[in-house]
């Protein structure tokens, strides 16, 4: 069993197959944390040492006791004013005033399968992949309860975390701060890693030291952002890409998120994942319960690439759903920088037609096709097709691009409105926006009230009565702005950055059921909202709105340390890059397109023969890869940001093939030999490079490497190896 539980003692034990996790209900009921890293056996109590830590208070359950305090001992779920002063898991305002929740331990419960969250999303498995840990914890005054829930993939070596907080009294409490997962280090010295952006520059590696601060990352846009990442890992000083002790935490959520850091006064670490305690002030009356969002955990010995590995391989199995859960994703023609706004119906079967002659799939019809929408300042929330624009009805158009053998997509941003429509003249109470104050604009735009389910059937009336109108087989869900004048007419003010999410996830679901087989691809202003929680309901999200390849390589390098890589929207773009000005090699937007689900962003009509046969021979090299890029392990073989060219390697599940990508970044005169090391290769046995013949055995390609061709500046290559048949 995964799950093993001692009575007398009241310690719980959660076994994967490499990691162990174990806690203890101690003789006052605390839930202490014990251990949680490499599989072992037995208990691991010793390791929480009680000592007189001076001005440490103590719990007056303990008597004259000096020596214990929760200041200093390692919780499961810390909440406020019990004398820890670290950061909190669970901060509730009382109904009268007091700011304090002392949890005592209450009882368990152990189910088959993994927990579900009501209206979030969250990893599924079944009774035989997964066992569920529910232990209750109790405010014995206020009769709050926190429900703690564990769920145990036992072969995956993850363990997810969640909190249910119920208000059993009589009166309103308020809860002002609410975690997931709490990680009590009791020894070493760890490193924060998080991942930092902005828009057109997302998810940038960065390492510090956990120091005797509180480092604290977050959101307060209203999505997960492009600023921080809601994933982080906490690893041991000596740990890198193949060797070390990491921890890996990713939050199940695409709002509003806060991760904190700390060293303590005894060197202890602590390190929480949540919500965002700002703008957050979510009231319960008595019965109501709060629903934390799920962090997924994960600890690898062996660095960040199995750690990573894992992550790739429990959100494909275990968050992804649906028909491209497994199956492949078409190859598409975006018309966004092919044309912006500037089309017409015309314009877009001919994109269609210069599509169906190049093998590509699909073409989508970006924004610009709705209401009176021809620039960015306008018709938001108009959900009507412009037929005047498209000379035809929507219907007549996706008819005609399906009669050239290619499937139609198209893009809408439903959380949005513009003060210049139908929509706001008609509804501006619908806008979060405050009383008695002008709102703030983002893009020209508003934000529109998703915490109510009015405003969500509105806008899903009109968006389904334009899906149903055609053969619809994949839609681009936008977001292009953040979340500021957080006020509701009917929402109250602290809870409508949390209830905004849930409205977001149930449009979401409820687009899902209804049509089960259309692709969805997140978005917001690209890679704004690129996290675990929105991959549960598309498989992919648009990485990036910087498309430029040499800047990709560092955007889908930080992206690859959590999200599978099938997941990453990445596409071959037009040069000069719209966004960067670069000019690339057609070879090298394709090498780096291929790390995603690979797809075009440009007008094939201003391409030359050449060019064109180059991008069939792309398309040909992705189809035949593609069960490598979306299923292989993953392994990073170089650092973009340190090293003069990017490497990354996909390799199959039994070894037997293996694909190395590689960009040069700088180029000098008179330069050195670069030489590659592969991973994941069966080191006695041989492998033959595909293009040259020539074959190698695999110790020696991952120990010695393999010189790389001569390459100018932004060039790249592709090696391809599969193994000799004995």
């Amino acid at each position: 069993m995964a799950i093993l539980v001692d009575e007398e003692k009241r310690i719980f034990t959660l076994h994967t197959e490499h990691t162990t996790y174990q806690m203890k209900a101690d003789r006052y009921g605390v839930l202490l944390h014990l251990y949680y890293g490499a599989r072992v056996p037995g208990s691991m109590e010793y390791l929480a040492v009680q000592r007189d830590r001076g001005f440490s208070g103590n719990i007056y359950d303990a008597g004259e006791d000096r020596t214990y305090s929760l200041d200093t001992l390692p919780q499961e779920y810390p909440g406020s004013g019990t004398g820890d002063f670290r950061s909190s898991a669970l901060v509730v305002r009382n109904a009268d005033g007091s700011e304090c929740c002392d949890l005592r331990y209450a009882g368990y419960e152990i189910a088959k399968g993994k927990y579900g969250l009501q209206g979030l999303p969250a990893v599924y498995a079944s009774g035989k992949e997964a066992e569920t840990l529910k232990i209750t914890l109790e405010d014995r005054v206020t009769k709050v309860r926190v429900q703690l829930l564990y769920g145990v993939l036992a072969a995956e070596d993850m363990i997810t975390r969640s909190a249910v907080i119920t208000n059993g009294g009589s009166g309103q409490v308020v809860v002002e701060k609410a975690g997931s997962a709490c990680l009590d280090l009791v020894s070493g010295d760890y490193d924060f890693i998080t991942f930092h952006g902005r828009h057109m520059m997302e998810r940038n590696f960065q390492r510090t030291e956990i120091l005797h601060a509180n480092q604290v990352i977050g959101s307060r846009r209203g999505a997960s952002s492009s600023q921080y990442n809601p994933a982080v890992i906490v690893a041991e000083k000596n740990a890198g890409e193949d060797f070390g002790n990491c921890y890996g935490m990713v939050f199940v959520y695409s709002g509003n998120f806060m991760c904190e850091a700390e060293k303590d006064q005894v060197g202890n670490t602590r390190v929480l994942m949540g919500l965002q305690n700002e703008l957050f002030h979510y009231p319960l009356e008595a019965g109501e319960s709060l629903t934390v969002p799920e962090t997924i955990l994960t600890f690898s010995s062996r660095g960040f690439g199995e750690l990573s590995r894992r992550y790739h391989r429990c959100i494909r199995e275990h968050i992804f759903r649906g028909k491209y859960k497994t199956c492949s994703k078409p190859i598409l023609l975006n018309s966004w920088e092919a044309f912006y706004m500037e089309f017409t119906g015309d314009k877009i079967c001919q994109l269609a037609e210069e599509a169906a002659e190049l093998g590509i799939d699909m073409v989508v019809l970006d924004d610009g096709w709705f209401g009176n929408r021809f620039d960015d300042n306008r018709a938001l929330g108009d959900w009507t097709v412009n037929e005047e624009k498209l000379g035809c009805t929507l219907g007549e158009l996706i008819q005609r691009i399906n009669g050239l053998g290619v499937k139609f997509g198209i893009w809408i941003e439903p959380e949005m409105v513009n003060e210049d429509s139908g929509l706001y003249r008609a509804h501006p109470d619908w806008a979060l926006q405050i009383p008695g104050r002008k709102p703030v604009r983002s893009r020209n735009q508003l934000v529109l009230d998703f915490s109510r389910k009015e405003v969500r059937d509105h806008i899903f009336d009109q968006i389904c009565a334009v899906l149903d109108q055609g053969n619809v087989e994949y839609v681009k869900w936008d977001m292009n702005r953040s979340l500021v004048d957080l006020y509701s007419a009917e929402t109250p003010a602290g809870k409508i950055a949390y209830d905004y999410v849930l409205g977001v996830y149930e449009f979401a679901e409820r687009l899902l059921q209804r049509y089960p087989d259309i692709l969805l691809e997140g978005c917001s202003g690209g890679g704004g909202r690129f996290d675990a929680g929105m991959l549960y309901y598309s498989t992919q999200i648009w990485c990036s709105d910087n498309t430029d390849p040499v800047d990709r390589l560092r955007i889908q390098y930080g992206t690859s340390f959590f999200y599978p890589i099938s997941s990453m929207g990445s596409h071959v773009s037009a040069v000069p890059n719209h966004q960067t000005g670069r000019v690339t090699s057609l070879k090298t937007r394709g090498v780096a397109a291929m790390s995603g689900t690979f797809g075009y962003e440009l007008n094939p009509a201003v391409l030359s023969g050449e060019e064109k046969e180059l991008v069939r021979e792309q398309i040909r090299e992705y189809r035949k890869y593609e069960h490598l890029i979306r299923r292989g392990d993953y392994y990073r073989l170089t650092d973009p940001f340190a090293d003069a060219y990017a490497a990354w390697e996909f390799v199959s599940e039994d070894g037997s093939e293996a694909l190395a990508n590689v960009v040069l970044q700088e180029t000098h005169a008179n330069k050195a030999v670069y030489y590659l090391k592969l991973k994941g290769l069966k080191p006695d046995a041989l492998y033959r490079e595909e293009e040259s013949g020539r074959t190698y055995y695999g110790g020696a390609l991952m120990e010695a490497g393999i010189p790389l061709p001569d390459m100018g500046e932004y060039q790249a290559c592709q090696l391809h190896f599969r193994l000799c048949p004995v």
